[in-house]
Protein backbone atom coordinates (compact mmCIF):
# COMPACT_ATOMS: atom_id res chain seq x y z
CA UNK A 1 0.00 0.00 0.00
CA UNK A 2 1.18 3.31 -0.63
CA UNK A 3 2.31 5.75 2.41
CA UNK A 4 2.14 9.27 2.80
CA UNK A 5 4.50 10.45 0.82
CA UNK A 6 3.84 8.46 -2.08
CA UNK A 7 2.08 10.20 -5.17
CA UNK A 8 -1.27 9.81 -6.20
CA UNK A 9 -2.58 10.41 -9.77
CA UNK A 10 -6.25 11.83 -10.14
CA UNK A 11 -6.68 11.67 -13.84
CA UNK A 12 -3.78 13.50 -15.37
CA UNK A 13 -3.10 15.73 -12.27
CA UNK A 14 -0.78 13.98 -9.69
CA UNK A 15 0.01 14.86 -5.96
CA UNK A 16 3.32 14.81 -5.11
CA UNK A 17 1.89 13.08 -1.90
CA UNK A 18 -1.19 12.18 -0.13
CA UNK A 19 -1.34 14.88 2.54
CA UNK A 20 -4.09 17.25 1.91
CA UNK A 21 -4.73 20.57 3.95
CA UNK A 22 -8.28 20.19 5.19
CA UNK A 23 -10.61 23.17 3.97
CA UNK A 24 -10.77 25.38 6.84
CA UNK A 25 -12.87 29.08 6.68
CA UNK A 26 -10.90 31.92 7.27
CA UNK A 27 -13.32 34.70 7.86
CA UNK A 28 -10.68 37.14 6.44
CA UNK A 29 -12.42 39.25 3.76
CA UNK A 30 -11.87 42.75 4.85
CA UNK A 31 -14.59 44.53 2.86
CA UNK A 32 -17.46 41.87 2.81
CA UNK A 33 -17.09 41.61 -1.03
CA UNK A 34 -15.61 38.26 -1.03
CA UNK A 35 -12.30 38.98 -2.30
CA UNK A 36 -9.34 37.56 -1.28
CA UNK A 37 -7.12 39.39 0.65
CA UNK A 38 -3.21 39.06 1.64
CA UNK A 39 -3.99 36.48 4.74
CA UNK A 40 -5.58 34.24 2.56
CA UNK A 41 -2.57 34.19 0.13
CA UNK A 42 -0.23 33.73 3.08
CA UNK A 43 -2.53 31.15 4.62
CA UNK A 44 -2.77 28.75 1.72
CA UNK A 45 1.06 29.68 0.58
CA UNK A 46 2.78 29.13 3.86
CA UNK A 47 1.20 25.37 3.72
CA UNK A 48 2.52 24.67 0.34
CA UNK A 49 5.84 25.70 1.40
CA UNK A 50 5.20 23.37 4.61
CA UNK A 51 5.30 19.83 2.68
CA UNK A 52 1.30 19.55 1.74
CA UNK A 53 0.64 17.87 -1.85
CA UNK A 54 -2.67 19.52 -2.13
CA UNK A 55 -3.81 22.57 -0.55
CA UNK A 56 -7.50 23.44 -0.52
CA UNK A 57 -8.69 26.89 -0.07
CA UNK A 58 -12.10 26.93 2.39
CA UNK A 59 -15.61 26.97 1.46
CA UNK A 60 -15.77 29.43 -0.68
CA UNK A 61 -19.50 30.79 -1.64
CA UNK A 62 -21.06 30.29 -5.25
CA UNK A 63 -23.23 33.35 -4.39
CA UNK A 64 -23.02 36.03 -2.08
CA UNK A 65 -25.93 34.56 0.14
CA UNK A 66 -23.94 31.61 0.22
CA UNK A 67 -21.49 32.76 2.12
CA UNK A 68 -21.63 31.61 6.53
CA UNK A 69 -20.68 35.32 7.41
CA UNK A 70 -20.21 38.23 5.67
CA UNK A 71 -16.44 37.61 6.04
CA UNK A 72 -16.29 35.00 3.97
CA UNK A 73 -14.15 34.50 0.43
CA UNK A 74 -16.07 34.12 -2.59
CA UNK A 75 -15.85 33.15 -6.55
CA UNK A 76 -19.23 34.08 -7.74
CA UNK A 77 -17.19 36.80 -10.36
CA UNK A 78 -14.21 37.10 -12.44
CA UNK A 79 -12.84 39.70 -10.06
CA UNK A 80 -12.88 36.98 -7.14
CA UNK A 81 -10.84 34.87 -9.60
CA UNK A 82 -8.44 37.35 -10.38
CA UNK A 83 -7.82 38.06 -6.85
CA UNK A 84 -6.98 34.49 -6.32
CA UNK A 85 -4.70 34.23 -9.60
CA UNK A 86 -1.18 35.07 -7.13
CA UNK A 87 -2.00 32.54 -4.65
CA UNK A 88 -2.29 29.49 -7.03
CA UNK A 89 0.55 30.06 -9.04
CA UNK A 90 2.70 30.34 -5.90
CA UNK A 91 1.00 27.44 -4.51
CA UNK A 92 2.04 25.43 -7.70
CA UNK A 93 5.61 27.05 -7.44
CA UNK A 94 6.15 25.49 -4.13
CA UNK A 95 5.27 21.70 -5.49
CA UNK A 96 1.66 21.40 -4.12
CA UNK A 97 -1.35 21.50 -6.03
CA UNK A 98 -4.29 24.05 -5.41
CA UNK A 99 -7.72 23.39 -4.72
CA UNK A 100 -10.68 24.91 -3.79
CA UNK A 101 -13.96 24.36 -2.29
CA UNK A 102 -16.97 25.37 -3.64
CA UNK A 103 -19.85 25.83 -1.03
CA UNK A 104 -23.48 27.04 -0.35
CA UNK A 105 -24.48 27.87 3.67
CA UNK A 106 -28.45 27.25 2.70
CA UNK A 107 -30.03 28.20 6.21
CA UNK A 108 -26.34 28.27 8.19
CA UNK A 109 -25.80 31.88 6.26
CA UNK A 110 -25.82 35.09 7.25
CA UNK A 111 -24.45 35.07 10.89
CA UNK A 112 -21.19 36.71 12.80
CA UNK A 113 -18.30 34.83 12.98
CA UNK A 114 -16.92 32.43 15.44
CA UNK A 115 -14.99 34.76 17.65
CA UNK A 116 -17.98 37.52 17.58
CA UNK A 117 -20.43 34.48 18.44
CA UNK A 118 -22.12 32.88 15.67
CA UNK A 119 -25.37 34.90 16.08
CA UNK A 120 -27.59 35.25 12.94
CA UNK A 121 -27.45 38.77 11.42
CA UNK A 122 -30.25 41.01 10.82
CA UNK A 123 -30.54 43.39 7.60
CA UNK A 124 -29.09 46.20 9.94
CA UNK A 125 -26.27 44.28 10.39
CA UNK A 126 -25.09 43.41 6.93
CA UNK A 127 -26.75 39.77 7.04
CA UNK A 128 -28.37 38.61 3.68
CA UNK A 129 -31.06 36.82 2.25
CA UNK A 130 -31.41 32.99 3.94
CA UNK A 131 -32.53 29.88 1.79
CA UNK A 132 -32.59 26.25 2.21
CA UNK A 133 -34.93 22.94 1.41
CA UNK A 134 -37.41 24.14 3.32
CA UNK A 135 -38.81 26.95 5.83
CA UNK A 136 -37.20 25.85 9.12
CA UNK A 137 -34.59 27.89 9.82
CA UNK A 138 -31.07 26.64 11.57
CA UNK A 139 -31.83 26.77 15.53
CA UNK A 140 -30.61 29.60 16.84
CA UNK A 141 -31.38 30.33 20.12
CA UNK A 142 -31.42 34.30 19.57
CA UNK A 143 -34.21 35.40 16.82
CA UNK A 144 -33.41 34.99 12.96
CA UNK A 145 -34.50 36.49 10.10
CA UNK A 146 -36.91 34.38 8.13
CA UNK A 147 -35.74 31.21 5.93
CA UNK A 148 -36.58 31.02 2.31
CA UNK A 149 -37.43 27.54 1.04
CA UNK A 150 -36.35 27.28 -2.45
CA UNK A 151 -38.90 26.77 -4.95
CA UNK A 152 -38.32 23.82 -7.53
CA UNK A 153 -37.15 26.36 -10.24
CA UNK A 154 -35.07 28.15 -7.77
CA UNK A 155 -33.14 24.78 -7.19
CA UNK A 156 -31.86 25.16 -11.07
CA UNK A 157 -30.23 28.83 -10.30
CA UNK A 158 -28.15 26.90 -7.22
CA UNK A 159 -26.74 24.70 -9.48
CA UNK A 160 -25.95 27.05 -12.65
CA UNK A 161 -24.44 29.21 -9.40
CA UNK A 162 -22.31 26.31 -9.13
CA UNK A 163 -21.09 25.91 -12.58
CA UNK A 164 -20.00 29.71 -13.20
CA UNK A 165 -18.50 29.35 -10.20
CA UNK A 166 -16.28 26.39 -11.14
CA UNK A 167 -15.77 28.23 -14.18
CA UNK A 168 -14.09 31.48 -12.26
CA UNK A 169 -12.32 29.01 -10.01
CA UNK A 170 -10.39 27.55 -13.21
CA UNK A 171 -9.56 31.27 -14.38
CA UNK A 172 -7.66 31.40 -11.06
CA UNK A 173 -5.58 28.94 -11.71
CA UNK A 174 -7.45 25.76 -9.29
CA UNK A 175 -6.14 22.07 -10.29
CA UNK A 176 -8.73 21.08 -8.04
CA UNK A 177 -12.89 21.44 -7.43
CA UNK A 178 -14.31 19.91 -4.26
CA UNK A 179 -18.31 20.44 -3.66
CA UNK A 180 -18.68 20.71 -0.32
CA UNK A 181 -21.76 18.08 0.53
CA UNK A 182 -21.49 18.40 4.61
CA UNK A 183 -21.50 20.10 7.74
CA UNK A 184 -25.41 21.26 7.34
CA UNK A 185 -24.76 23.39 4.38
CA UNK A 186 -27.26 23.13 1.61
CA UNK A 187 -26.27 20.14 -0.64
CA UNK A 188 -26.50 18.27 3.05
CA UNK A 189 -29.69 20.05 4.06
CA UNK A 190 -31.19 18.31 0.82
CA UNK A 191 -29.44 15.18 1.69
CA UNK A 192 -30.70 14.68 4.93
CA UNK A 193 -34.15 13.61 6.00
CA UNK A 194 -33.32 15.54 9.44
CA UNK A 195 -33.75 19.34 6.67
CA UNK A 196 -35.74 18.39 4.21
CA UNK A 197 -39.55 17.10 3.61
CA UNK A 198 -39.91 18.19 0.26
CA UNK A 199 -42.53 16.51 -1.83
CA UNK A 200 -41.28 17.60 -5.21
CA UNK A 201 -38.36 15.63 -7.02
CA UNK A 202 -35.63 16.73 -4.46
CA UNK A 203 -37.27 15.49 -1.53
CA UNK A 204 -38.71 11.82 -0.41
CA UNK A 205 -36.37 8.94 -1.72
CA UNK A 206 -32.59 9.10 -1.66
CA UNK A 207 -32.83 9.33 -5.89
CA UNK A 208 -34.77 12.22 -5.18
CA UNK A 209 -32.75 13.90 -2.14
CA UNK A 210 -29.46 12.88 -4.01
CA UNK A 211 -30.57 14.92 -6.68
CA UNK A 212 -29.31 18.28 -5.81
CA UNK A 213 -25.61 17.01 -5.00
CA UNK A 214 -25.97 15.12 -8.10
CA UNK A 215 -26.34 17.64 -10.94
CA UNK A 216 -24.08 20.07 -9.02
CA UNK A 217 -21.66 17.78 -9.41
CA UNK A 218 -22.15 16.87 -13.12
CA UNK A 219 -22.28 20.60 -13.51
CA UNK A 220 -18.65 21.29 -12.19
CA UNK A 221 -17.89 18.53 -13.89
CA UNK A 222 -19.18 19.47 -17.16
CA UNK A 223 -16.85 22.42 -17.18
CA UNK A 224 -13.86 21.50 -15.23
CA UNK A 225 -11.10 19.97 -17.63
CA UNK A 226 -11.28 16.16 -18.57
CA UNK A 227 -7.51 15.49 -16.74
CA UNK A 228 -8.05 17.45 -13.51
CA UNK A 229 -10.11 15.89 -10.56
CA UNK A 230 -13.30 16.81 -8.92
CA UNK A 231 -14.28 15.82 -5.09
CA UNK A 232 -17.07 16.06 -2.99
CA UNK A 233 -16.87 16.49 0.71
CA UNK A 234 -19.87 14.39 2.65
CA UNK A 235 -20.73 14.14 5.78
CA UNK A 236 -20.67 10.14 6.25
CA UNK A 237 -23.51 10.67 9.06
CA UNK A 238 -25.56 12.93 10.50
CA UNK A 239 -24.83 11.00 13.89
CA UNK A 240 -28.54 10.19 15.09
CA UNK A 241 -29.71 6.91 16.17
CA UNK A 242 -32.97 7.96 17.35
CA UNK A 243 -34.21 9.39 13.92
CA UNK A 244 -34.29 8.97 10.23
CA UNK A 245 -31.09 10.95 8.92
CA UNK A 246 -28.41 10.21 6.95
CA UNK A 247 -26.46 7.44 7.87
CA UNK A 248 -23.20 5.97 5.93
CA UNK A 249 -24.89 3.53 4.38
CA UNK A 250 -26.44 6.05 1.72
CA UNK A 251 -23.12 7.43 1.68
CA UNK A 252 -21.22 4.66 0.25
CA UNK A 253 -24.46 4.42 -1.59
CA UNK A 254 -24.23 8.31 -2.40
CA UNK A 255 -20.33 7.59 -3.71
CA UNK A 256 -21.34 5.43 -6.28
CA UNK A 257 -23.73 7.87 -7.87
CA UNK A 258 -21.55 11.19 -7.67
CA UNK A 259 -18.59 8.65 -9.37
CA UNK A 260 -21.11 8.33 -12.00
CA UNK A 261 -21.75 12.06 -12.03
CA UNK A 262 -18.10 12.65 -13.12
CA UNK A 263 -16.46 13.01 -9.20
CA UNK A 264 -13.01 11.25 -8.59
CA UNK A 265 -12.94 11.25 -4.68
CA UNK A 266 -15.08 11.76 -2.05
CA UNK A 267 -14.14 13.40 1.63
CA UNK A 268 -15.68 11.43 4.00
CA UNK A 269 -16.31 13.97 7.15
CA UNK A 270 -19.17 13.60 9.44
CA UNK A 271 -22.00 15.56 11.29
CA UNK A 272 -23.23 19.16 11.14
CA UNK A 273 -26.81 19.13 10.19
CA UNK A 274 -28.02 20.30 13.52
CA UNK A 275 -26.10 22.06 16.76
CA UNK A 276 -23.89 19.63 18.89
CA UNK A 277 -24.31 16.82 16.20
CA UNK A 278 -21.16 15.76 17.00
CA UNK A 279 -20.42 12.31 19.39
CA UNK A 280 -18.93 13.42 22.98
CA UNK A 281 -16.33 10.91 22.45
CA UNK A 282 -14.78 11.99 19.30
CA UNK A 283 -11.04 11.71 19.14
CA UNK A 284 -8.09 10.86 16.98
CA UNK A 285 -9.46 8.67 13.62
CA UNK A 286 -13.05 9.20 15.17
CA UNK A 287 -13.79 9.60 10.92
CA UNK A 288 -11.92 7.13 9.67
CA UNK A 289 -15.06 4.13 10.31
CA UNK A 290 -16.93 6.51 8.57
CA UNK A 291 -14.43 6.72 5.08
CA UNK A 292 -13.31 3.41 5.73
CA UNK A 293 -16.67 1.89 5.07
CA UNK A 294 -17.43 4.13 1.88
CA UNK A 295 -14.03 2.65 0.79
CA UNK A 296 -15.09 -0.53 1.22
CA UNK A 297 -18.54 -0.12 0.33
CA UNK A 298 -19.25 1.28 -2.53
CA UNK A 299 -19.14 -0.44 -5.63
CA UNK A 300 -17.22 2.03 -7.73
CA UNK A 301 -13.67 3.28 -8.47
CA UNK A 302 -14.24 5.80 -6.60
CA UNK A 303 -11.03 6.86 -4.11
CA UNK A 304 -11.45 8.37 -0.54
CA UNK A 305 -10.11 10.79 1.87
CA UNK A 306 -10.70 11.03 5.38
CA UNK A 307 -10.51 13.75 7.55
CA UNK A 308 -10.79 14.57 11.46
CA UNK A 309 -8.45 14.10 14.17
CA UNK A 310 -5.10 13.45 11.88
CA UNK A 311 -2.51 14.84 14.28
CA UNK A 312 1.24 12.97 13.65
CA UNK A 313 2.93 11.39 10.65
CA UNK A 314 2.67 7.82 12.16
CA UNK A 315 -1.25 8.22 11.84
CA UNK A 316 -1.42 9.12 8.46
CA UNK A 317 0.83 6.66 7.40
CA UNK A 318 -0.74 4.10 9.20
CA UNK A 319 -4.51 4.80 8.00
CA UNK A 320 -2.92 4.38 3.89
CA UNK A 321 -0.51 2.15 4.46
CA UNK A 322 -3.40 0.13 6.00
CA UNK A 323 -5.56 0.93 2.86
CA UNK A 324 -7.93 2.44 4.96
CA UNK A 325 -8.22 5.48 2.92
CA UNK A 326 -6.14 6.95 -0.23
CA UNK A 327 -5.67 10.31 1.27
CA UNK A 328 -5.13 11.76 4.78
CA UNK A 329 -6.60 15.01 4.87
CA UNK A 330 -5.31 17.64 8.30
CA UNK A 331 -6.77 20.21 9.19
CA UNK A 332 -6.53 22.19 13.07
CA UNK A 333 -3.15 20.24 12.97
CA UNK A 334 -1.91 22.35 10.07
CA UNK A 335 -3.24 25.26 12.00
CA UNK A 336 -1.22 24.99 14.60
CA UNK A 337 1.96 23.62 12.10
CA UNK A 338 1.40 25.23 8.87
CA UNK A 339 4.93 23.35 8.34
CA UNK A 340 3.42 19.63 9.52
CA UNK A 341 3.84 18.39 5.78
CA UNK A 342 7.96 19.15 5.89
CA UNK A 343 7.67 17.78 10.05
CA UNK A 344 5.79 14.88 9.19
CA UNK A 345 8.25 13.76 5.88
CA UNK A 346 11.39 14.60 8.07
CA UNK A 347 9.49 12.09 10.75
CA UNK A 348 8.83 9.35 8.53
CA UNK A 349 12.29 9.58 6.94
CA UNK A 350 10.83 10.65 3.82
CA UNK A 351 12.34 14.23 3.78
CA UNK A 352 14.48 15.15 0.35
CA UNK A 353 16.09 18.22 -0.58
CA UNK A 354 13.53 19.26 -3.73
CA UNK A 355 10.97 18.74 -1.03
CA UNK A 356 12.43 21.91 1.13
CA UNK A 357 12.51 25.44 -0.11
CA UNK A 358 16.14 26.78 -1.08
CA UNK A 359 15.78 29.60 1.39
CA UNK A 360 14.71 27.11 4.59
CA UNK A 361 17.59 23.96 3.22
CA UNK A 362 19.92 25.38 6.41
CA UNK A 363 17.03 24.54 8.77
CA UNK A 364 16.89 21.45 7.89
CA UNK A 365 20.43 20.44 6.25
CA UNK A 366 22.09 18.91 9.58
CA UNK A 367 19.47 15.69 9.11
CA UNK A 368 20.43 15.60 5.06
Amino acid sequence: MAGLFDSLTLRETELPNRLMVSPMCQYSVEDRDGLATPWHHVHLGSRAVGGAGLVMAEATAVEPRGRITPEDLGIWSAEHADALTDTTAFVKSQGAVPGIQLAHAGRKASKSRPWEGSEPLQPEEGGYEVVAPTEEPWPYEAEAPPTKKLDTDEVAGIVDSFRDAAEHALEAGFEVAEVHGAHGYLLHEFLSPVTNDRDDEYGGSFENRARLIREVTEAVRDVWPDGKPVFVRLSGTDWFDDRDSWTVEQSARLADVLYEAGADLVDVSSGGIAPNSYPDWAGPNYQLALAEHVREHAESDIRVGTVGGITSAEQGEAILRNGRADLAIVGREFLRDPYFGLHAADELGDLEDEMIPDQYLRGFHERL
